[in-house]
């Protein structure tokens, strides 16, 4: 796991490891532009400072504390409830697929093809459900997505299914409208389980970096994402940006999706993490 996430930041590790041993404005200016923004770096160069040694190892250390974020804990109850939702080609069908496969290690998986909005949403679902080996509850176009997540949540408990993704369908954050469709899918969930989704995952592109922070905000506020999925994470110059994502959001990365493969996804683990990137 570790080459992987090693092999994921070989772009923005570039930014530190060559720096060793350099004067504090060059890694202040190697923080910059990694996208980690001027009030974190700020708040980085000064805790080095205040260490007054080794450079690498105080950056290390403060990297690691602005990382580290609990992630939320499942009430232990089944079936696990999966949501995920983001803005369109945030990556957000394929993040399904993949933790579809990786949940399939722990036991059942049912898919809940919650995205009735787009033409043959539910074929790329079912595409993705049968290369991981997992069962899945479809939909047709204009359906009440509400109503399938009820069906999918209802076969759960009487196959005793362990998990259930929900997949929804992208749409921007200024749609009032379909911010409301979330609402009703995260209410369908709470009847049977009152605390709703155990993961409320919101999916964001990676290469947005910053300009994400907005998004993800009002996503927040209007269902309770409780943690991210960065994609596209191998193709980005704007790696810092996770560290002033999660903190203004106070919020945990809990996966990096790093390709288009089934498997092209890893838990986040920020001591890992932080490793990968000086190693």
């Amino acid at each position: 796991m570790l080459e992987r996430i090693r092999l994921t930041l070989a772009r923005f590790r570039e930014s530190f490891v060559r720096k060793e041993g350099a004067p504090l404005d060059v890694v202040e200016d190697a923080l910059i532009q990694a996208d980690v923004g001027i009030k974190y770096t700020e708040t980085i160069m000064r805790k080095i400072a205040e260490r007054k040694g080794d450079t690498m190892e105080a950056l290390k250390d403060e990297l690691l504390r602005l990382l580290a974020i609990p992630k939320p804990v499942p009430d232990g109850s089944s079936p696990i409830v999966v949501m995920v939702s983001g803005v369109n080609g945030s990556g957000k069908t394929t993040t399904v697929a993949k933790l579809a496969n990786m949940y399939r290690q722990q036991g059942s998986v049912l898919l809940a093809s919650g995205d009735t909005y787009r033409d043959a949403g539910h074929e790329q679902l079912e595409i993705w459900a049968n290369r991981a080996g997992v069962e899945i509850v479809g939909s047709q176009k204009g359906q009440d997505a509400a109503a399938v997540v009820h069906d999918a949540l209802s076969k759960a408990l009487s196959g005793n299914i362990r998990h259930v993704l929900i997949d929804t369908a992208g749409r921007l954050h200024t749609r009032a409208d379909l911010m409301e469709e979330l609402k009703k899918i995260v209410r369908v969930v709470r009847k049977f389980k009152d605390s709703g989704p155990d993961y409320n995952l919101l999916t964001i592109d990676a290469n947005l970096g910053q300009n994400s922070i907005q998004q993800a905000r009002v996503f927040t506020q209007n269902i309770g994402i409780n943690g991210l999925v960065l994609t596209k994470y191998d193709g980005t110059a704007k790696g810092g940006a996770i560290i002033p994502i999660c903190n203004e959001l106070h919020m945990p990365i809990l996966y990096l999706c790093v390709g288009e493969g089934i498997d092209d996804i890893f838990e986040f683990d920020a001591k890992d993490f932080v490793e990968a990137l000086f190693d």
